[in-house]
């Protein structure tokens, strides 16, 4: 059975998208999420959205619930988890208005909660921190309309400030392709909870070592220009997902918890029980 979550911005929502459409708030162990999630259907597979930022924009990258986020997607049973992102590029190949399929992260976050295992010792493997076969999909899809790159690496910085111009020219010389916010820590929280997990990332500006200023209001112009694009791949990829089969990205935890059974407290077990009760009794 597979129930597909979809984060993004507030205009990658379209009700028009989804049949069914039902708004429900999820309470979770690591506060609230950024919004009430709206569930429905495209193409007969159940479907669940998350507006990254709340309604109103109201949270920056610095400041989101990560944790209740991925663990609301979890608690109403989604399996894999489509991010739409806005980034910026390090390459002059990839132009403003392309979309890109990251296969790698690069973590320079600094101030998120960026685990659920506070309590206990948990060791997943990152190595692959986007889900292959949920990229390949996604790629095939958006490559049949939009001019779209395979693979990439995804700077994801702390913000909510740009970059200044040594650190887009340093990020550049290290080989890094986009930059964005947000990628991290979704990518990290959503392998722990065993889901499948890609990025949609749309191109929205040369970041400043083009020696052009980048500004809040030519990103938001072209997040908006892209949203259509997002749609319809998001739109036309649901239902392969159907057919994609198990992964190892819902296996990640198995083998990974490292405290002793008898050794976790009762409160952990409580707290954690969604995503450990596979692999710990009780």
């Amino acid at each position: 059975m597979v129930k597909v979550g979809i984060i993004g911005g507030s205009g990658i929502y379209n009700p028009s998208m989804f049949d069914k459409v039902e708004e429900k708030k999820v309470r979770t162990p690591f506060g609230p999420p950024s919004d009430s999630y709206m569930l429905g259907e495209i193409d007969g597979v159940e479907t669940v959205f998350l507006s990254r930022h709340g309604r109103g924009h109201r949270y920056s990258p610095s400041t989101l619930n990560y944790r209740a986020n991925i663990y609301g997607m979890k608690k109403l049973g989604v399996t894999h988890v489509i991010s739409a992102s806005a980034v910026g590029s390090l390459r002059e190949d990839y132009r403003p208005l392309d979309i890109v399929i990251p296969d790698q992260v690069y973590d320079r976050t600094c101030k998120r909660a960026s685990t659920f295992f506070d309590d206990i010792v948990v060791h997943i493997g990152l190595a692959d921190p986007f889900c292959p076969e949920l990229s390949r999909i996604l790629y095939e899809v958006s490559s049949k309309k939009y001019r779209t790159h395979d693979k990439g690496t995804y700077l994801c910085m702390e913000g909510p400030q740009f970059s200044t111009k040594a650190e887009s020219n340093v990020y550049r010389k290290l080989g890094f392709d986009v930059i964005g916010m947000t990628a991290q820590p979704e990518a990290k929280l959503a392998r722990e909870a065993e889901m499948c997990f890609a990025i949609i990332a749309t191109v929205t500006d040369y970041d400043v070592w083009h020696e052009e200023s980048v500004t809040i209001s030519q990103v938001i112009e072209n997040a908006a220009k892209n949203e259509q694009a997002v749609q319809d791949i998001i739109r036309s990829s649901v239902k392969r997902l159907a057919d994609m089969g198990d992964c190892q990205c819902r296996h990640a935890l198995e083998g990974a918890i490292t405290t002793s059974e008898n050794a976790i407290p009762a409160s952990a077990r409580r707290k954690l029980r969604l995503l450990i009760s596979p692999y710990i009794k009780g």
